[in-house]
């Protein structure tokens, strides 16, 4: 019974969003303009402005991973 409730429950907030986002006419155009902004942001901005320095000095995990504890535990200078 409580599973029904739950699948009802997710039913009706679906719906919800499904039926507000099928009658929307400026909203289509914002979500496609905040759409167009999460991409910029996270794939183009991170492949030039931070690189995976690991992988670029350290060649296995181990050496990867000795390193970030070691940073982690020493105090710095």
């Amino acid at each position: 019974m409580l599973k029904n409730k739950g699948m009802n429950l997710l039913k009706r907030i679906f719906r919800f969003y499904y039926e507000g986002f099928k009658s929307m006419t400026i909203g289509k155009t914002l979500w496609i303009i905040i759409l167009i902004k999460l991409f910029v942001m996270f794939a183009i901005l991170k492949v030039f402005f931070f690189p995976n320095i690991l992988k670029r000095n350290f060649n296995t995990d181990e050496e990867r991973s000795r390193y970030v504890i070691e940073q982690l535990t020493t105090k710095p200078k």
